[in-house]
């Protein structure tokens, strides 16, 4: 059962050329700072009152955070807090964390990420280093998919020690 509250929490629906909107939707950003603070700020927060508006300041603040070497250059600059207007150390320490792991990645592009998460060797191996970062739960993990920009449920990359049976 759906209620027109429903979609509160979840972000804007992006356009996705060649799916049908009304049977899947594809939700996310084209910016790799936003994708981080997003899945970030997500838990326990309501979407729309809390997450969104920080990450749109991001992203008109910070249009070339886009990539990862962008946003690690105004992370370095010490003021995330103020353009997100988010003074909580920890998750300010997960943003930090996160970006790190797409560095040893090498991921750069929201591209890179999503065809990343959609290649099976790949997708775990980031997968696997992301869960070892504080508050990433396997749900945090299918929601840095979504934000990529990957169709709910595509993103189902078995973690890391886990095979597929035949």
């Amino acid at each position: 059962m759906t209620t027109d509250n429903d979609a509160a929490n979840t972000p804007a629906p992006m356009d996705s050329p060649g799916t049908d909107a009304s049977t899947e939707a594809s939700r996310g950003w084209d910016h790799i700072g936003a994708i981080i603070v997003d899945a970030t700020l997500q838990r326990r927060q309501n979407y729309n009152e809390t997450v969104k508006p920080r990450v749109e300041a991001l992203v008109a603040e910070w249009p070339d955070a886009a990539t990862t070497s962008g946003f690690r250059e105004h992370l370095d600059s010490g003021t995330l807090s103020e353009v997100i207007d988010w003074p909580s150390p920890g998750r300010l320490a997960q943003v930090e964390d996160i970006t790190q792991v797409f560095e040893r990645q090498g991921i750069e592009t929201v591209a890179e990420l999503r065809g990343t998460l959609e290649d099976h060797a790949k997708g775990a191996a980031l997968r696997a280093a992301l869960a070892l970062v504080r508050h990433v739960s396997p749900k945090t993990l299918d929601y840095i998919g979504t934000l990529s920009g990957i169709p709910t449920g595509a993103a189902d990359v078995p973690p890391a020690g886990v095979q597929e049976l035949p």
